[in-house]
């Protein structure tokens, strides 16, 4: 019996130096019943042509020009051309460890639907690897292997955006890809964790992610951290917002004074607290922050915290926990 037809979504832009690469370690998967549709995002280099060759040599490789603009259209018109019954994404610029898809669809297939296959990511680099992005590596690894990667979705992205496998079915019922809200694969990850897709734990790595300075996430508006944190807000409101609690605000710093924007934009009644003693009793957009300590007369409250600070986030952490408070139910982190 042959297995699932895999449909992988790759759009490209400007990529020349990395596409052999990248088409190689997709050549070389153990799996072998897989389509790539690939997508030009108006590159202005030789990358079309250098994909073209390999299109020409194999016939599961079906390449497409983008009339559109950006990464959400590419991936739409991908989908679009798509046969799989199952649907991963890859980033035109990274490396599939040789077994990446025929771990993912294994682990699918023994799952179901509704489920979620990831694995482990390791970034590369000629330069050599920040220690943010090692520090970020290490924390979704640390999720992955034990499958509880929504346990800290508020934070950052919690599933890689080309390390990710799912049925056909479930990624059209989350609605994939639409609307236009970047960061998309953030995106995409709030749709799973509002589904209830399950997150299929894994131990092994199979995808290398490269970072290089002009990669699109680093450069493109789209990935500044106001789109994150817009993001986060948006998709809180939808999912976690309890009406019947009170949101209590946690930092006045730039995430929080966004945070505290978009709510009394949306005329959400909240509270507002801060550890400054130079801010605390002043107004901001004409709300008074609080001292940490109101908390505990503040009646059913749900924490927002937007505290960047380690210390202070495992002393705030220390605190909620003194308070029998519970994770998402009664505070979320947000960074």
């Amino acid at each position: 019996m042959e297995k699932p037809l895999i449909s992988i979504l790759t759009p490209f832009k400007n990529t020349e130096a990395f596409l052999n690469e990248c088409l190689d370690s997709i050549l070389n998967q153990t799996y072998t019943n897989w389509e790539l549709l690939i997508v030009d995002d108006h590159s202005t280099d030789q990358s079309y042509s250098r994909v073209e060759k390999y299109a020409k040599k194999d016939s599961r490789i079906k390449l497409l020009k983008n009339r559109g603009k950006g990464i959400i259209t590419a991936l739409k018109l991908a989908f679009k051309n798509s046969s799989g019954e199952f649907i991963t994404r890859m980033d035109s610029d990274d490396v599939m460890l040789p077994k990446k898809l025929e771990i993912l669809a294994n682990n699918l297939m023994t799952h179901g639907k509704k489920h979620v296959a990831v694995g482990l990511v390791e970034y590369f680099s000629n330069q050599g690897v920040g220690p943010g992005y090692k520090s970020y590596e290490t924390w979704l690894n640390h999720l992955t292997k034990t499958g509880n990667n929504y346990d800290e979705i508020y934070k950052e992205c919690v599933i890689p955006s080309p390390c990710w496998m799912i049925h056909r079915d479930d990624l059209v019922s989350c609605d994939a890809f639409n609307p236009n809200i970047y960061p998309e694969d953030y995106d995409l990850t709030f749709r799973f964790y509002k589904h209830h897709f399950k997150c299929i734990p894994c131990n092994t790595i199979i995808h290398k992610w490269r970072d290089y300075t002009t990669r699109t996430s680093r450069t493109h508006i789209h990935y500044a951290q106001n789109h994150f944190t817009n993001l986060k807000v948006y998709h809180y409101l939808d999912i976690d917002y309890n009406p019947n609690k009170t949101p209590v605000i946690w930092g006045a710093g730039t995430k929080g004074k966004l945070m505290a924007k978009i709510f009394l934009e949306r005329h959400i009644s909240f509270e507002w607290i801060c550890d400054n003693p130079n801010k605390i009793g002043r107004d901001i957009y004409g709300k008074r922050l609080l001292s940490f300590e109101t908390l505990a007369t503040i009646k059913n409250s749900q924490s927002l915290i937007t505290v960047a600070n380690k210390k202070a986030q495992k002393q705030i952490r220390s605190h909620l926990t003194k308070l029998n408070l519970e994770p998402i139910k009664d505070f979320i982190f947000f960074c």
